[in-house]
């Protein structure tokens, strides 16, 4: 019989998190810890590690500096990770990479641009991918999450961006939409491998955006608010650990019925 008061549990698991530093992958690494998971942050702003130090004992985390557009730099945590003897019970692709020019509107978008955004973000997930669910295979086991987004899904309405700044870059709906497809293949090419591939799309996420923005999101959205980092924790917790052992191929939407409508 299962033991259902701890089905969520991720205690004497082992996570790594890619961009656990930035704003929905440190919630994330919250509440791994939180659950019981020891975790390890791979992302490129090793300024933050102070942070997670004044935060968890050094038991709970470590940080790496972690570029995931190098193959070389996704191996080296993989084979530190191997040599002390670490299994990879949980990996989470939350790295958010993009050029300095990223958010210009459709007409102003260079090709080199548009690939640079895409190899770094689409490929960099692709290499961590490959490498984390080849160490899985090894293992017979594991779980890994794509943070994705709902505008992989659905075309956005640009109508919520007047009266600002700001737009939904193409080569963000391109790459989501290409995660949560190489999610689903994956989940069925190591199925047979006891290894579990989900991907999560958040809906529109407060990040202090102009006050237009919010009311015309909150107007269009049924749950009438933008989504918070705490509103993902339950569906990245649930795919993590084993309450969700039979659930592979899932793309979990988490956008308070943005795409419902």
């Amino acid at each position: 019989m299962p033991d259902y008061n701890n089905i969520f549990s991720l205690k004497n698991k082992t996570a790594v998190i890619t961009g656990g530093a930035g704003l929905i992958g440190n919630k994330i690494v919250h509440a791994l810890i939180d659950f019981g998971a020891k975790v390890f942050i791979a992302d490129t702003d090793i300024q933050k590690s102070d942070f997670f130090s004044s935060k968890f004992k050094k038991n709970k985390f470590s940080y790496h500096n972690i570029d995931i557009t190098s193959k070389s730099s996704v191996n080296a945590l993989i084979q530190e990770m191997k040599n002390n003897n670490e299994i990879i019970d949980i990996w989470i692709n939350c790295a958010y990479p993009k050029t300095k020019d990223w958010g210009n509107k459709f007409e102003s978008i260079s090709h080199e641009s548009w690939s640079e955004n895409v190899d770094m973000h689409m490929n960099g997930y692709f290499l961590c991918c490959q490498s984390a669910l080849e160490h899985m295979k090894d293992q017979g086991a594991g779980s890994v999450i794509n943070m994705a987004s709902i505008y992989g899904m659905v075309g956005p309405d640009f109508s919520i961006y007047k009266e600002t700044d700001m737009t939904m870059p193409a080569a963000y709906a391109a790459i989501k939409g290409g995660i949560i497809s190489m999610t689903r293949y994956l989940a069925s090419y190591y199925g047979p491998y006891n290894i579990r591939v989900n991907s999560i799309s958040p809906g529109g996420i407060f990040d202090n955006q102009p006050e237009s923005f919010v009311n015309n999101y909150e107007m269009k959205c049924p749950l009438k608010r933008m989504g918070t980092t705490n509103d993902l924790i339950g569906g990245t917790i649930f795919l993590a650990s084993d309450a969700s052992q039979y659930v592979t191929g899932h793309n979990l939407v988490i956008d308070g019925g943005w795409t419902s409508i």
